[in-house]
């Protein structure tokens, strides 16, 4: 094997890593990676490089960037082999993205705020994809965002597009309408009626989030840590009273997992 060890590598050694690793005497799993089979294992370290940011822990998230910055180096690894592009054309491709859609900075318009920020950004970026409508902006959200993220986005799109915010007030009796018209469902053994209302009332919490500017995806984020912490409150409570929690009563169920 032809490498050189080193006491700190840079990100260009991670290439040549990589190459070796894909090389025909390098690693088998590797040599037999392709951008599919690698998917999962990149949305994985992306959510654990966010897990990071939430702990507030700089060695955690500088060992997560890293794995990131592994998932980003294969996949341009795995185009180079094929003539296609290598990690600098992915670097010279966001770098005139960045100079591009930041005129504010590398041009002469003016925006004095992160609103207008945004707003410039929004409609450079519809011009570079050669968009006119915001339908056609809402199309570019990726579909293959976790549902809350997507729903969040398209909410977003279509206040930019010219839907007028809805009030706490306002959204909150829409959220109560969809959340009657399920309870109706629920009469009669329509499951796709019912799967489809489910997902209107999702949906409509999230535009009832934004209309009180809350982030819903850390909000559910930090209801599921409440409720772990909730249950094992419960399991604790189940032990010392020497039973299963299934032989605890409703009310007690209820008092303890709120």
């Amino acid at each position: 094997m032809d490498f050189s060890f080193k006491d700190r590598y840079n990100v260009y050694d991670l290439v040549d890593i990589v190459k070796q690793l894909r090389a025909p005497d390098g690693c088998p799993w590797d040599k037999v990676q392709t951008h599919e089979s690698l998917r999962r294992d990149f949305i994985e370290e992306v959510y654990e490089a966010v897990e990071a940011i939430n702990e507030k822990s700089t060695e955690h998230l500088r060992e997560e960037l890293g794995d990131v910055l592994l998932q980003v180096v294969f996949h341009c690894v795995l185009e180079t082999e094929q003539g296609s592009f290598d990690l600098d054309d992915a670097a010279d491709e966001v770098c005139k993205k960045m100079i591009f859609r930041h005129p504010h900075v590398f041009g002469n318009v003016n925006a004095d705020t992160p609103e207008e920020v945004l707003k410039n950004w929004d409609q450079i970026k519809m011009q570079s994809k050669s968009q006119s409508k915001a339908s056609e902006a809402m199309d570019s959200v990726s579909k293959a965002l976790p549902a809350l993220m997507r729903s969040e986005k398209l909410w977003k799109k279509a206040e930019r597009g010219g839907i007028e915010p809805k009030s706490p007030d306002e959204a909150f009796d829409e959220t109560q309408r969809k959340l009657s018209e399920l309870k109706e469902l629920m009469k009669n053994d329509d499951k796709e009626a019912y799967r489809k209302k489910v997902g209107e009332l999702l949906f409509s919490v999230v535009g009832m989030s934004r209309s009180m500017n809350a982030d819903c995806e850390n909000a559910l984020y930090d209801a599921c840590d409440d409720f772990t912490n909730r249950f094992r409150s419960l399991e604790t409570y189940a032990d010392e009273k020497g039973i299963e929690i299934q032989k605890l009563n409703p009310e007690e169920i209820q008092k303890l997992l709120g």
